[in-house]
């Protein structure tokens, strides 16, 4: 029996049927795919060349899984057909870095299942880092790229893609092709960001800095200054920055950081948004459980967030003491991505899950969609529900620096949709929520979720983000996206993979099959 085969045949053991459903990173219960026959855990670029050649022969759907940013069951495709899962988080070299002394940037090559935080690490060593092409949290460079992953900035390149020199993808035939960035290329466009239609990334070169210390500073503001404020002279100046808001209080969080001179400061900060201590999570979860029925619970969740949120979410990384004060410094990886602390786990291992909503605007949209919220929470209270954020960071209002590709939330140039507006960046606004586990599992005033949700389509141009939205969002959403560019990454999508045999639910809901 081959290593990778292992965990297809015990799952079906396990699961005493012919498929099985492979989940997010939340667990059972929460599937990503719905019918998998197979899951293999790849070592090597070479073994997934093998594989996808093999379900290429038997023209078997398959998809390839990083470390599943993933929140709904859109990942594979809706047919009755059985889908092969490959694995890329073993699949995780790094070579070929070069960062000449007298260069401003420099390059390194990156397999499938490199993370953020490996990548982070391996050039901290060596005195470098990946800029401000990053997220932040434990997922794929590579998944990232597919999926259009961004950091919060209208400043510089937001879009890890925009990072990208190069990417190697396995296509539906099993042929390992290399596409080089050409800004006049259809396939570099497709590529960009590629939800994974024309293939598996399997290796990717990217951009390199020298590594740079960096400070993080946050300002609490009362929500009537930020709804009617000039967000992008809020935004603009910082290389990253975003804002943290929290309805139930009217307040708003703008957390910011910039470039400080190596010697500047001794502090090495290390920021972690997803670590919990055993005690935390299991206050959080009897809370916010009881907030399903008891709407006062909610109110007292986003009361606590929001002051655990006013202290810096930073550990002194020698020590792994908690820092007090604004603001903090520290190294670019470890201030802007950061992890988890060393006695701490992230908040889905205590059972604490969520549904999402994440949409973008342009920028000139972006206050009218902000005051369009407030007015949707505001309508609940005439009657008789008072609406709180339940997830510990609150809503996180993100922006984007217009990168242009076919499928990216912040591409430009459509006639169709905000026009030209988009050529100022975009807004996103993401609506993370508590999902609770027990009785139905829906959340307190379900409906207004789906209001919103609806509402914000039907008013604003908005665009969904590819694994933070459900199909019913996407059905929904799909007239904002462009003919033009959806036709011309088909035709990218038939020549890489034309037997679509890596077509999932959101290709087929936006008309790429």
């Amino acid at each position: 029996m081959k290593p990778t085969q292992f965990i297809a045949i015990a799952a079906l053991w396990a699961s005493g049927a012919s498929t099985f459903p492979f989940n997010t990173f939340d667990g059972p219960g929460f599937p990503a795919c719905n019918d998998v026959s197979a899951v293999y855990n790849a070592t090597s670029v070479s073994e997934m060349v093998s594989l996808v050649q093999e379900a290429s022969t038997n023209n078997t759907p398959v998809r390839a899984a990083g470390k599943g940013h993933m929140w709904y069951d859109t990942m594979c495709s809706s047919s009755s057909q059985s889908t092969t899962i490959i694995r890329t988080e073993f699949v995780n070299a790094i070579a070929n870095f070069s960062l000449p002394e007298e260069a401003e940037s420099g390059t390194v090559v990156v397999e499938a299942g490199v993370t953020f935080f490996q990548l982070a690490d391996y050039l901290h060593e060596r005195g470098a880092s990946m800029g401000y092409t990053l997220v932040n949290w434990n997922i794929t460079l590579a998944g990232a790229v597919a999926m259009g992953a961004h950091r919060s900035s209208l400043k510089e390149e937001a879009n890890v893609a925009a990072g990208v020199l190069e990417m190697d993808i396995i296509d539906g035939n099993g042929n390992l092709r290399t596409v080089v960035r050409d800004e006049g290329s259809e396939t570099w466009h497709a590529a960009s960001t590629s939800l994974g239609l024309l293939g598996i990334i399997a290796r990717m070169k990217v951009k390199v800095y020298r590594d740079e210390k960096v400070y993080a500073m946050q300002d609490t503001y009362d929500e009537a200054d930020i709804l009617d404020a000039d967000l992008e002279a809020m935004i603009a100046p910082y290389p990253t920055a975003n804002f943290w808001w929290w309805p139930y209080m009217r307040k708003f969080h703008h957390r910011y950081y910039d470039v400080i001179p190596t010697n500047s400061s001794s502090q090495e900060g290390f920021q972690s948004t997803f670590s919990v201590t055993e005690i935390e999570g299991a206050a959080a979860k009897a809370i916010l459980e009881s907030g399903k029925y008891l709407p006062a619970s909610n109110w007292l969740a986003e009361t606590i967030f929001f002051s655990l949120w006013e202290s810096p979410n930073f550990h002194e990384k020698s020590t792994n003491e908690e820092i007090a004060e604004w603001p903090v410094y520290g190294w670019n990886h470890d201030v802007l991505i950061g992890g988890l602390y060393p006695d701490q786990k992230p908040e889905w291992d205590y059972d604490l899950h969520g549904y999402t909503l994440e949409l973008a605007v342009p920028m000139s949209q972006a206050n009218a969609l902000l005051k369009r919220v407030r007015e949707l929470f505001d309508d609940e209270i005439l009657k008789g529900f008072v609406m709180a954020s339940t997830y510990r960071s609150g809503i996180n209002i993100k922006f984007g620096k217009a990168y242009f590709d076919f499928l990216g939330q912040t591409t430009y140039g459509s006639a169709v949709s905000g026009g030209e507006g988009w050529k100022g960046g975009v807004m996103m606004f993401d609506f993370p929520s508590y999902h609770p586990t027990s009785g139905d599992g829906l959340r307190y005033n379900e409906e207004f979720y789906h209001n919103l949700a609806t509402t914000l389509i039907d008013e604003f141009p908005v665009r969904p983000h590819w694994t933070k939205n459900t199909r019913e969002v996407f059905e929904q959403a799909k007239k904002n996206l462009d003919p033009d560019y959806i036709a011309r990454f088909r035709a990218v999508r038939e020549d890489f993979d034309p037997n679509g045999i890596f077509k999932s639910v959101v290709g087929e809901i936006i008309g790429l099959y």
